[in-house]
């Protein structure tokens, strides 16, 4: 016999406690009134039944229908498992044939993208960082709204920079420097045009290109019309006093003579000019028609004069453009100013690199 005992409030619930734990054929062996404290009593029953509890047949018998249907538990669950593995496989290569038709489809789009990078003259390796940029996004990516995303990386890795110009106690001392035939003196002649007439400041100009025939002619003439102050300097000595005589000038620009990037000794001639004044700034004028690899050349040999942007020229003669973006890249100085022919001052573009990314990409001045 199975003996257990229930305590409760009430004998009532005592025995109900009994019968929910032993079933209908339990037996009260006893009862008993328990005083708590004071206040409290509760009752306890002993009781008893002959044979096993219900819920234990019950589970004896689960136990015993479980063991009996073992195997077709096992068989139905390895098939449920096969059916959820199959489906799962198959919408998998499902997602994967339509991941891999757009990766195919936009890897046959870059391809071409990089072609036309490489027709516009941007080396291999800058065309490849484009292409890398690009699958950044290539979620976002279609036929339709690709050239835009190509246009816009481009834009992204062009740096660029406002002529912006602020009235201080003294003058802003810009130089121009560059090889020979590049367009310097008309580049300053827009730059004193523009920021006379468009930003009302106090113009001065000054050349220390004293070696080219009909320079100094050609500054004095274009000084002349605008109304500009013009003055030569023909050594350090000059220079430093026409700065001086400029001192309360907004701007004082410089036209320095060309010399090749070859000559590092007429180079040095150059920065031993300069140093004798303070230059705030210094432009390295580039001829957008050269090919990329002697404009990095350039660029490289007239680090010695310290620049610290440039400004690219003679974009109507060009055929194609890639050539900027692979200095602009190889030397990470932003662009001031473009210019597209010899009119003073129409012919020059402030720089905006979405406009330079829409030029190298489709190889056209006007949109």
């Amino acid at each position: 016999m199975q003996i257990k005992k229930y305590t409760a409030h009430t004998l009532k619930e005592a025995m109900e406690k009994m019968k929910l734990d032993l079933g209908g054929e339990a037996v009260v062996l006893s009862t008993k009134v328990l005083n708590k404290n004071a206040k409290e009593k509760l009752f306890e029953i002993t009781a008893g039944i002959e044979h096993q509890p219900e819920k234990e047949v019950s589970v004896k018998k689960e136990e015993k229908y479980f063991k009996e249907n073992k195997h077709g538990f096992t068989k139905e669950l390895e098939d449920l498992s096969k059916k959820i593995i199959k489906e799962r496989e198959e919408f998998r290569k499902r997602t994967d044939t339509v991941d891999r038709t757009i990766s195919d489809d936009l890897s046959q789009d870059f391809d071409e993208i990089l072609e036309i990078l490489t027709a516009r003259e941007i080396d291999l390796n800058n065309a490849r960082k484009v292409i890398e940029q690009l699958h950044k996004y290539e979620k976002f990516l279609n036929k339709e709204n690709l050239d835009q995303y190509v246009i816009s990386t481009l834009g992204a890795m062009i740096p660029t920079e406002a002529f912006e110009i602020n009235k201080n106690s003294r003058p802003n001392i810009i130089s121009l420097v560059g090889p020979t035939g590049v367009g310097k003196t008309t580049c300053i002649a827009k730059l004193a045009v523009i920021s006379k007439i468009l930003h009302n400041l106090d113009i001065g100009l000054i050349t220390i290109d004293t070696y080219r025939l009909g320079a100094i002619d050609q500054l004095k003439i274009f000084s002349e019309i605008s109304n500009i102050d013009f003055l030569v300097a023909y050594d350090p000595d000059d220079l430093r006093k026409s700065v001086d005589k400029f001192k309360k000038k907004d701007i004082v620009f410089i036209d320095t003579v060309g010399r090749s990037q070859n000559n590092t000794a007429l180079l040095q001639d150059i920065k031993k000019i300069l140093s004798v004044v303070n230059i705030d700034e210094t432009y390295l004028v580039l001829n957008s028609s050269t090919a990329s690899r002697n404009l990095i050349d350039i660029a490289s040999k007239f680090e010695v004069l310290n620049y610290d942007a440039f400004i690219f020229t003679k974009l109507d003669e060009a055929v194609s453009f890639g050539s900027i973006f692979n200095v602009v890249n190889a030397f990470n100085k932003p662009i001031k100013y473009l210019t597209n022919g010899q009119v003073i001052p129409d012919d020059i573009i402030a720089a905006d690199s979405e406009f330079i990314s829409n030029l190298i990409y489709t190889g056209k001045i006007h949109q």
